[in-house]
């Protein structure tokens, strides 16, 4: 069982910049592809960016290309989600999922095993 704990979300204002951390344990990190997700009030639910399990192959939303950047670090069995030129679009509860799997990337929430809480993101104009 693999437990997921997102942190580093809080309140910025437009052009702003954020970084996400998700901690895992109870598994082999290294053996899991990771992926960010977001879902804003009344919207649904957004693949933001993936990372392969050795952290050689990403994958981002076009929404976010160039802005964001996901990094994973087995070593210490944390993926990160820095984020860059934030706007009020990107105002959403964040989450990280995990899977275990050889795939360079999966962008559908419900095909993960394993989901962190979420952290709230909120970008002010």
């Amino acid at each position: 069982q693999v437990q997921l704990v997102e942190s580093g979300g809080g309140l910025v204002q437009a052009g702003g910049s954020l970084r996400l951390s998700c901690a895992a344990s109870g598994g082999t990190f290294s053996s899991y592809l990771m992926g960010w997700f977001r879902q804003a009030p009344g919207k649904e639910r957004e693949c933001v960016a993936t990372i392969s399990r050795s952290g050689g192959s990403t994958n981002y939303a076009e929404s976010v290309k160039g802005r964001f950047t996901i990094s994973k670090d087995n070593a210490k069995n944390t993926v990160y989600l820095q984020m860059n030129s934030l706007n009020p679009e990107d105002t959403a509860v964040y989450y990280c999922a995990a899977k275990r799997t050889s795939l360079r990337t999966m962008t559908y929430f419900n095909q993960y095993d394993y989901y962190g809480q979420g952290t709230q993101v909120t970008i002010s104009s």
